[in-house]
């Protein structure tokens, strides 16, 4: 049969579509042939042959090469050791690279490497806590599950890879529930209440695979394979009320640990905890010379009031801080003491009822431990405490490195670090060789707030499990907008919350103390706020005011440095002016025929407000005197406007507190190293009107060289704004200015002082160049050239490079000279004498301002002999 050339074309055409969609086909399986053997080459090396392995290798080399060029490589020159492994991950690569030392790198590379090979923690722990009987991974069988009606309610997790009643069991057992369940091949439930009878199936029902074990089965729909996971249902312990006859046997150590310089305020914290029958062992941090000198004569008058000489570098959220305590709790079970409670506090707690309340409360409880939980979610407690991470110390820092897989077979636990111990208890966890505790130790040695954790989950799996009360006896000031700001990130890799200080405001919340199970508050500084302590005092013994005059009631005095003191070392900046204040006093006083030496400076405040910065010195006719001074207020209102008029405070210092909207920096003393930040205060207006401010920062020749903005609403009135400049600033004048909406409100202007000193050594002439010839950037251009006079800047560069190159008597005038501009000398005294250098002076203990003035509030005196407490009103 002959067909025609024109009924071909015309087949051909018909069924062109259909040779285009077998050819994509053919294409489409050809390369998943391709991918199967690849898979199959990658699953089996051992039949290959070399070319193709080979290849394999070759794109398991690109892989790696991939995955390390999204991290940060580890550069081995930086290192003057060689890791005991390859280290890859980008947090144990970046902590490696930050820190400073090679001690800390080298402990960092060792932890990790060590966390890499499984060996870091220990697997397994087994705790002690009574289970009722309950065996760990024992099968209760099938059940028919609910939408609406859970059998397990406790917790809920999705787990598409690993998911397994192994894994279920040991996530639901961790979290402290009682039964686990896996339903639906990848969900794994948790809970306390065990199945009914009635929601029973055959197994056959539950038939679904699990992804992390494909020999087991994981439920299936609506269906559940429920266990037991070996542990019961943990209930805290309620608390007796009802004192018995022999609470006054009860004997109490307060464990104090102390930092910072507060030592005014630690010895009124002493009054009014003190009773001779009991207990006051006390840790400076090693860093904090002057706290720790000036409590140390407190042993000889007080046999009941002992310092640790093994004292830690404590930082917050660091592994320090446990071993801390341990180690104070291991040395008071050594003492000849005898006590049957430890009660940890800090300088900034305070009683909120007299401790005879608490000696009752802990005479009813002796058996009893005080701890607070999270009250959460314990799956997410652990991933919002970074405790799923593994965290290393070193350079007084907390450095994350990786993930971690907790021990199994305990329950996690945690919450405040503040607790109340009994003796048995401390002797477990300090003295006792147990596994567990061995092993928790281990693992809380590389845990962020390892304090907020161990106590607890020790608490939950040993045999002390009956013990534990959930309650610290504290109560504590949580404003979480203004205490969680991120602002440990100097310290630690992770973001945490702190409590704010009381004041007046909240005394509501101290109040509602009293009907409850809360012996003790925090926090307290008396540095930002003393007038709740004075309240909190009058109250606790139901006074509306001091029953005898109390001098310099409404004052509060803190020392910022000490001549004696080796750490910290005093900040080159305060140094320098401080120096000037003596050299500028005794030009004014004395006609400079008068020498002086600094010995300390202290910080003054009355009725909460700062007022001076008081220095002492001795004189070269072997007088000491005190000096106050203050800085000068600097800021101009300029436009009058209805914003304007709204600003009540306006200055530029460091050292800001976001939590409490403060800055510490008192005096405003600002060096070339500072970080200069703008403070501003505005006061409400009643309108939810939201004004954006340009603040534009001019250097000491006129340049621009910084741009930054501040938000003004009625929620954020109180605040902080912070340029980006480079160190070193240039020394000398610097101005802000406020610009709105094209108009000029107002302008500060601010000292960054040249620096006498560096290291604490006088400065050098090639350090004086580098240092105060500031910076090199460049003026930034911008629309705000109206705002900015410059017509002198070519003479205030050569005066500023002239002045870079100043050391000794020059440097210390032209420091001088800056120092009468932004500062103010108001008051002087002499210490037990009222003649210095041949001028009269007032005597120190005569004014109301000195910090030898007297201070009854911080006074420890003789111990009432009746009470064995000191007197307070």
């Amino acid at each position: 049969m002959v067909v025609s050339k024109g009924g071909n074309g015309r087949w051909l055409r018909k069924y062109k579509t259909f040779f285009l969609i077998g050819l994509i086909i053919l294409l489409f399986q050809v390369l998943l042939a391709a991918h199967f053997l690849e898979l199959k080459a990658n699953s089996s090396d051992d039949w290959q042959p070399q070319s193709h392995k080979a290849v394999t290798q070759g794109l398991e080399n690109h892989r790696k090469k991939l995955q390390v060029a999204n991290t940060t490589a580890l550069r081995l020159e930086e290192l003057n050791f060689r890791p005991e492994c390859e280290i890859t991950g980008k947090e144990a690569v970046s902590a490696i690279h930050r820190a400073k030392s090679q001690n800390c790198k080298q402990l960092i590379a060792n932890v990790t490497c060590k966390s890499l090979a499984g060996t870091l923690y220990p697997k397994r722990l087994t705790g002690s806590c009574p289970n009722g009987g309950k065996i760990a991974g024992k099968a209760l069988g099938c059940f028919k599950d609910e939408n609406n009606y859970r059998l397990l309610s406790g917790y809920f997790g999705v787990n598409k890879k690993s998911n397994s009643p192994e894994y279920c069991i040991q996530l639901c057992l961790q979290s402290g529930f009682e039964y686990a369940g896996v339903q639906y091949s990848h969900e794994c439930f948790c809970g306390n209440d065990e199945p009914l009878s009635t929601f029973k199936l055959p197994d056959s029902s539950c038939n679904m695979k699990c992804p992390g074990d494909p020999h087991a089965t994981c439920g299936g729909y609506y269906t559940i394979n429920v266990f037991q996971t070996g542990i019961k249902k943990f209930v805290p312990q309620v608390a007796n009320t009802e004192s018995p006859p022999s609470h006054e046997n009860v004997k109490i150590v307060f464990l104090l640990t102390l930092n910072g310089r507060a030592l005014r305020q630690v010895k009124r914290l002493l009054k009014i905890l003190y009773h001779t029958r009991h207990f006051y062992y006390i840790h400076v941090d090693v860093r904090e010379d002057y706290l720790f000198r000036e409590l140390l004569p407190l042993e000889r008058r007080f046999p009941n009031i002992r310092l640790t000489r093994r004292r830690f570098a404590t930082i917050w959220g660091g592994a320090s801080l446990l071993e801390m305590l341990l180690s104070c709790m291991s040395e008071l079970l050594d003492t000849p003491w005898t006590w049957d409670f430890v009660l940890n506090l800090s300088e900034s707690d305070y009683p909120v009822k007299q401790i005879s309340a608490l000696e009752r409360f802990l005479g009813a409880n002796r058996d009893r431990n005080f701890v607070k939980s999270h009250g959460r979610d314990t799956q997410r407690f652990l991933q919002k405490q970074g405790l799923d991470k593994t965290f290393v110390e070193c350079d007084r820092r907390m450095w994350r490195v990786a993930d971690r897989r907790l021990p199994e077979g305990i329950q996690m636990d945690g919450g405040s670090d503040w607790i109340a111990l009994s003796r048995e208890f401390v002797s477990y966890v300090a003295k006792s060789g147990d596994d567990l505790v061995g092993g928790l130790r281990q693992v809380f040695r590389h845990t962020l707030l390892p304090a907020e954790s161990f106590f607890h989950t020790v608490l939950r799996n040993s045999r002390f499990c009956d013990s534990y009360v959930d309650n610290n006896l504290h109560v504590t000031n949580w404003k979480r907008k203004l205490g969680c700001k991120c602002q440990y990130k100097h310290v630690v890799d992770w973001c945490g919350c702190s409590p704010n200080d009381f004041r007046p405001d909240d005394w509501a919340r101290i109040q509602s103390t009293q009907p409850r199970q809360l012996f003790f508050a925090r926090k307290f500084e008396p540095i930002i706020n003393q007038a709740v302590l004075l309240k909190l005092e009058l109250w606790l013994f139901g006074l509306d005011k001091p029953s005898r005059s109390v001098t310099n009631l409404h004052s509060y005095w803190q020392s910022v440095y000490h001549h004696l003191d080796l750490s910290p070392a005093i900040d080159d900046g305060l140094r320098t002016v401080t120096s000037s204040v003596g050299r500028v006093w005794s030009k004014t006083v004395t006609n400079a025929t008068c020498s002086v030496t600094i010995l300390r400076a202290t910080s003054f405040h009355t009725k909460d407000l700062y007022k001076y910065t008081l220095v002492h010195f001795t004189t070269s006719d072997s007088a000491d005197i005190e000096v106050a001074f203050r800085p000068i207020n600097m800021t101009y209102l300029v436009a009058p406007s209805t914003l304007t008029k709204r600003i009540e405070e306006l200055a530029v210092s460091s050292d800001y507190d976001q939590k409490e909207q403060i800055s510490r920096n008192f005096p405003r003393i600002l060096s070339p190293y500072s970080e200069p930040v703008l403070v501003y205060k505005f006061a409400a207006s009643g309108a939810s009107v939201t004004h954006n401010i340009t603040c534009l920062w001019l250097d000491p020749i006129g340049q621009l060289v910084e741009i930054s903005d501040i938000s003004i609403e009625e929620s954020a009135l109180i605040g902080h704004s912070k340029p980006n400049l480079k160190h070193p600033h240039r020394p000398g004048s610097w101005t802000v200015k406020l610009i709105y909406h094209q108009t000029l409100l107002a302008e500060v202007k601010f000292l960054i002082t040249p620096l006498e000193f560096y290291s604490g050594v006088p400065l050098g002439v090639k350090q004086a160049r580098l240092i105060h010839g500031g910076s090199v950037s460049r003026p930034l251009t911008d629309n705000y050239d109206r705002f900015i006079e410059n017509s002198d800047e070519g003479i205030l560069k050569g005066v500023s490079v002239s002045n870079s190159n100043k050391t000794g008597k020059e440097l210390q005038d032209w420091i001088d000279s800056l120092f009468s501009k932004f500062y103010v000398i108001e008051k002087s005294c002499a210490v037990g004498r009222t003649e210095v250098c041949g001028v009269q002076v007032e005597e120190c203990r005569r004014t109301s301002w000195s910090s030898f003035a007297p201070d009854p509030k911080s006074f420890i005196g003789s111990v009432n002999e009746t009470s064995g407490a000191f007197d307070i009103w």
